[in-house]
């Protein structure tokens, strides 16, 4: 089976190697800005066709379609799904031709999105997010493995954080496009919408993705920036199975990994429930709880930049000084939100949130595990890493959709909501990858 689906989506052959430098100077630009952009702008698109269960909770639940805890399992099923399918599907990128296993992925999803649309059957709900998981998780690996390749190792921590841009680009739609298709069109447009766009999406990601440069007759980009690791010539005696093996021997890819889970239950407890807690607790409406919790993916933008730009110039690539700094900006934000009422306030502690949350994603979510295993298995340590953060993400949902459900009373036909349990867990999750992140002090890069 395995094999099989390596063939589908196997890479094309090497092409005798170019002889004119200026153009294999003119390809490699032009295609590193085309990869560059696909997998940016592509993945900030595609990723409204994973969040749009949380725009749509309140309307399924005012109209008793379903309840918060069913709620709860739907949307851990897409996290558990993504989880196993960033893992396996991370393993299958570094051996994979992107261009084409990328947009397949995309497609899928946007397919299932506009299932998600005709269905109030809670079984077939949970069947089809679930699916819906399984195919995103083609993402974030394509995304690295593009990287890996037509990056070199000194650009590394500028060119993810401008990819990492990519998670509060689909935020941003979500919350704000979504949170509107919503408002005129009801719950069904939340999973319609984004589902007939990405279906365009997916073609253009075909158009504009590109397999290796070796494909091409172009250099590998280590050999054209002249950018050799020290490690390199020690990996070149290793086969890419070899090599992803290798990462699970690594102590700190272990802990690194604990560390994201739990960063990312904060993240995805604010995505999946924070719209229902702003108008809940807040008395917002769909727009303005939309346009609030937007405020994080677009500090999240300059976040993903700042750290990577941050990290390189200014710590040597060294990661976990920034994400201390992040750590602390992250739950002092999370201490004014869960307090303050006064919007300027929230306003500015929505900033400070999604300028650290979305470095921290930057880091722990992958750039910190990719500086320190080997290049050749960027894909495998990046679905190492996956699978722990969203389990942890599904973990988050079951947990926060039980706690939210029971802490909900009807007085005169009334729903009233005790969100205090479920901040707790919040809370408490991002001190524990607070203290994981920081055991990591020493850890540098190996190549």
């Amino acid at each position: 089976m395995m094999k099989r689906l390596l063939a589908v989506f196997a890479p094309g052959p090497d092409r005798p190697l170019l002889s004119d430098r200026a153009e294999i100077d003119r390809l490699y630009r032009r295609c590193r800005l085309s990869v560059m952009l696909s997998i940016t702008l592509g993945y900030g698109i595609a990723y409204t066709c994973r969040l749009g269960l949380s725009v749509v909770k309140k309307p399924l639940i005012d109209g008793g379609i379903y309840t918060a805890d069913e709620l709860g399992i739907i949307g851990s099923a897409i996290f558990y799904a993504y989880a196993f399918g960033k893992c396996v599907n991370g393993f299958l990128a570094d051996h994979a031709n992107i261009r084409y296993f990328w947009p397949t992925g995309v497609l899928l999803s946007a397919l299932i999105n506009i299932a998600m649309g005709s269905s109030t059957v809670l079984w077939l709900s949970v069947a089809l997010w679930a699916l819906n998981g399984w195919f995103q998780g083609f993402g974030a690996p394509a995304g690295v493995v593009a990287m890996t390749q037509w990056f070199s190792n000194r650009e590394r921590g500028r060119i993810y954080g401008i990819w990492s841009t990519a998670h509060s680009i689909g935020e941003g739609l979500t919350f704000v496009g979504l949170a509107g298709l919503v408002t005129y069109f009801g719950w069904r447009g939340g999973f319609i919408g984004p589902g007939v766009i990405c279906v365009a999406v997916a073609i253009v990601l075909y158009i504009t993705m590109r397999d290796r440069p070796q494909t091409l007759g172009l250099p590998s980009v280590a050999d054209w920036k002249n950018d050799h690791g020290v490690s390199t010539a020690a990996a070149g005696a290793k086969s890419t199975w070899q090599l992803q093996l290798s990462v699970l021997k690594l102590p700190a890819i272990w802990v690194l990994s604990l560390a994201c889970a739990t960063m990312t239950m904060t993240r995805y407890g604010l995505n999946s429930w924070g719209m229902l807690y702003l108008q809940e607790t807040k008395g917002y409406s769909d727009l303005q709880a939309g346009g609030l919790l937007a405020l994080n993916p677009l500090a999240g933008l300059l976040g993903c930049v700042a750290y990577g730009f941050v990290s390189d110039k200014f710590f040597q690539a060294r990661r976990p000084p920034v994400n201390l700094i992040c750590g602390i900006l992250e739950i002092g934000s999370l201490a004014v939100i869960f307090t303050a009422r006064n919007p300027l306030l929230l306003t500015a502690a929505f900033v400070g949130y999604g300028l650290s949350i979305n470095g921290l994603i930057t880091s722990l979510g992958g750039l910190f595990a990719v500086d320190i295993a080997p290049k050749k298995a960027a894909g495998a340590v990046m679905g190492v890493v996956g699978i722990f953060a969203y389990v942890g993400a599904a973990i988050q949902e079951r947990v926060s959709g039980y706690l939210i459900h029971h802490g909900t009373t009807i007085v005169g036909g009334v729903r009233h909501y005790d969100f205090t349990n479920a901040i707790l867990f919040w809370v408490g999750s991002s001190v524990v990858s607070l203290i994981l992140a920081t055991s990591l002090w020493r850890a540098r890069p190996t190549d």
